[in-house]
């Protein structure tokens, strides 16, 4: 069965939490390099990148159409603006 839009945007937002949390100081990055959290944060601003741009190809693909819902998608961009800021920032 096919995922809906809500239901991969709620999966997706573990990439939100975790882009957020490396922010704002909270989320556990203790023995971690720079770099290492850095490329973390990459991949999730690269998996919310990708989540955001789901769109079926055709009428017979599940794919649900993540790029033109009109669900309210703020917090995942907003993650990925503060992901790459913060990549910028400690670089």
């Amino acid at each position: 069965m096919a995922q809906t839009v809500s239901e991969v945007l709620t999966a997706a937002t573990d990439s939100v939490t975790i882009i957020n949390e490396v922010n704002a100081g909270t989320w556990n990055v203790e023995g971690m390099e720079q770099s290492e959290i850095n490329d973390m944060v990459q991949r999730n601003v690269d998996h919310l990148e990708i989540v955001l741009a789901y769109e079926p190809v055709d009428e017979d693909d599940e794919t649900p159409d993540v790029a033109g819902s009109s669900e309210d998608k703020t917090s995942y961009t907003t993650a990925i603006a503060t992901g790459k800021t913060y990549i910028t920032d400690n670089s």
